[in-house]
């Protein structure tokens, strides 16, 4: 290997990426590819129109039909060719809440290369989430548009966040209505859609849809299997340590454990005609998620590091407070009325606090930990840590 000649073809490779800019064009159409000969073939034009009469006639009897613009808080122009729920789900798909989601503890703060954040989680929810609604003829889009945007109002340090920011706020922090209602509000999403991601927490009310039911059940099956790999992964736990009646029911591998969750809820929901899961693989659902609460979640090392981000964040919220004016202005107009402008906010006034909330709610972890340290003085010995 160390004999072999070095060829720097860097210029010529930059030179022919430049030559396909402008892809490769005849006297009707400009196709990507010099050989381009792929063809649609004899085909309709789907309208958003027709495909809403398609599913209409496709999907479930109670499945949540797309129609026009959606139900939004501020009316919009139909688009031609989505329909409403595939329009939310790619307004929260390209906005900077979600993309934050990459640097957000879903179990480990700072994770690894291999283990999950809150994106790879949203997506992994959406994936279960998708299967169980296909299956079952109910709105896709719109499943999945609640799936990637549920845990859009998570705090860093996951969710030790809510317990950081909830003294701050009347009523408690809890990310799931705090997503719908001020990390997405600018986005003025569907109400479905918002609804499903609002109350997508098993301790709040009901979704209003069969589809927001199924992203309930989509976001525990999806955190009990992924963070238990994870923690095997990590050598927190081990495959053997799952008790028998578990492995005997879903197994001990990822694939095998939504596998037998997601074939669950079908069966159960095809023979019932509810949102649900067979009882004994719900049981067991249950079981794995007491597990993980127990070897995973509340272990000395979770608690450490749960310690650590309330401090900081608790101390964050207090500082922003104090000092409104530093606030980004589009953070700001997320949760004050029109007739509060920031630069006339009070500091230590309610709308003072709300804003520093929304702020430092919206940080990812390692923002959070250098806005400590850079605008605090604090202490890094104190600052949560990568654990495994």
């Amino acid at each position: 290997m160390d004999d072999l000649p070095f060829v720097d073809d860097s210029e010529e490779r930059a030179h022919r990426w430049a030559s396909s800019m402008a892809g490769h064009a005849d006297d009707e159409i400009v196709v990507a590819h010099a050989d381009s000969r792929a063809t649609v073939g004899e085909a309709e034009i789907m309208t958003r129109e027709a495909r809403e009469e398609r599913d209409a006639l496709m999907l479930a009897s109670n499945a949540t039909q797309a129609s026009g613009a959606g139900s939004r808080a501020v009316e919009e122009t139909a688009d031609p060719f989505r329909t409403c729920f595939e329009r939310d789900r790619d307004r929260i798909l390209h906005d900077s809440a979600f993309r934050r989601l990459a640097g957000k503890t879903q179990v480990f703060v700072f994770p690894g290369d291999h283990q999950r954040n809150r994106m790879t989680h949203a997506l992994e929810v959406a994936q279960v989430a998708r299967s169980v609604a296909t299956a079952l003829s109910l709105n896709v889009p719109l499943v999945e548009a609640m799936a990637i945007g549920h845990d859009c109002g998570h705090g860093p340090g996951g969710h030790a966040s809510e317990d950081a920011l909830s003294p701050f706020l009347e009523g408690g922090f809890d990310h799931a209505p705090w997503g719908a209602d001020v990390t997405l509000r600018p986005l003025n999403l569907c109400a479905e859609t918002l609804d499903g991601i609002r109350n997508h927490s098993w301790s709040l009310p009901a979704p209003l849809t069969p589809e927001g039911e199924v992203v309930s059940w989509a976001d525990r099956i999806a955190y009990v299997c992924h963070d238990f790999e994870d923690a095997v992964a990590s050598g927190i736990v081990t495959s053997n340590m799952l008790p028998k009646a578990i492995a005997e029911e879903c197994g001990t591998d990822r694939s095998s454990q939504l596998g037998a969750f997601v074939r669950a809820m079908v069966t159960a929901t095809l023979r019932t005609g509810r949102i649900g899961m067979v009882p004994e693989t719900a049981e067991a659902l249950a079981a794995f998620r007491r597990f993980n609460y127990e070897n995973i979640y509340l272990r000395p090392a979770s608690r450490r590091q749960a310690d650590a981000v309330i401090s900081l964040l608790r101390a964050l919220v207090e500082h922003y407070a104090d000092r409104p004016h530093v606030i980004p202005d589009a953070t700001a107009r997320a949760v004050l009325s029109a007739d509060s402008p920031l630069e006339l906010v009070e500091a230590g006034s309610t709308e003072a606090v709300r804003a520093a909330v929304a702020y430092v709610a919206g940080m990812t972890d390692r923002f959070a930990c250098e806005r400590g340290v850079v605008e605090l003085d604090w202490d890094p010995a104190r600052l949560p840590t990568a654990v495994a």
